[in-house]
């Protein structure tokens, strides 16, 4: 084989290599710090505020609705 070609693969493992480590190390990292956030969590646990929902009144009156028609109808119209 020609020298050069050797070469390239060697530098093609060796960056491989060290792209597989980088993430091997990055999963093994996030891993720990996933479980040190839910023990920290679990002791300092965040204060949650309840969220009050405010039911919307409805049209009581076919008035409204009668007038939103109206005005859909003539401006259909024109």
């Amino acid at each position: 084989m020609n020298e050069n070609v050797v070469l390239g693969i060697e530098m093609l493992l060796i960056g491989m290599g060290f792209v597989l480590a980088f993430l091997c190390i990055l999963i093994a990292g996030m891993a720990t710090m996933s479980k040190v956030v839910g023990y920290l969590n679990k002791i300092f646990p965040e204060a949650v505020e309840e969220v009050k929902k405010v039911a919307k009144k409805a049209a009581e009156d076919d008035s409204v609705i009668a007038a939103v028609i109206a005005a859909v109808l003539t401006k259909k119209g024109a």
